[in-house]
């Protein structure tokens, strides 16, 4: 099963990497729409802002590819911002593979923006994405922005308000949180792609 990682100039392309090595999966990172479209299965990964992603890539040309695949493709973090219509983060129209528009996290009263550290998962879908992930579960997240709770979230988790935490929508898939920082349940988040087939 060949996998790819597109090169979005985000930091964490190497943690990424490193994280799908432990599990055995050699995913070489690549920036061609001729790779991407070879691949078997295709992760966006990303950190940062939606704005420079979605820069980085349109100055590889890549727009048309993502949007073009039928291959299943799962974005990380602002990797999964992308995938919706748009982001306020910088008012910035993104790959609109998803409905929705990706807002900031409220603040409040004992809620810190940017959400950092450690949180609850819980599955609102059955999905194969999410076999062997108890609901409830821990995974790390580092983000301002936020995807809603739409009929495309699978798992969702609470910062102030509700948030997706996982979304599905025929082959695209994505998690906000960082799998390759979120020990059992990032492993069988990236395990689970890796044997899904889309519906």
């Amino acid at each position: 099963m060949s996998l790819v990682l597109v090169d979005s100039g985000g930091a964490n392309l190497g943690s990424v990497q490193y994280a799908l090595q432990r599990l055995g999966i050699d995913a070489p990172l690549v920036s061609t729409a001729a790779e991407i479209e070879a691949a078997e299965r295709v992760i966006l990964p990303g950190v940062g802002a939606a704005g420079p992603a979605m820069a980085r890539l349109r100055e590889l040309d890549l727009v048309g590819t993502i949007r073009g695949l039928r291959t299943p493709l799962l974005g990380v973090c602002v990797g999964m911002q992308i995938l919706f219509e748009a982001s306020e983060e910088g008012g910035v129209d993104c790959l609109g593979l998803l409905p929705g528009r990706v807002r900031r996290l409220p603040q409040a009263p004992g809620v810190r923006v940017p959400h950092m550290g450690w949180n609850r998962v819980q599955p609102h879908a059955d999905s194969a994405l999410l076999a062997g992930i108890d609901a409830g579960a821990w995974a790390y997240y580092v983000h301002s922005f936020a995807a809603p709770v739409t009929a495309d979230c699978i798992a969702a988790s609470v910062h102030g308000e509700p948030f997706a935490a996982v979304v599905a929508r025929g082959n695209v898939a994505g998690a906000q949180f960082h799998p390759e920082r979120s020990a059992a349940v990032g492993a069988r988040l990236l395990q689970n792609f890796m044997t899904w087939r889309p519906e």
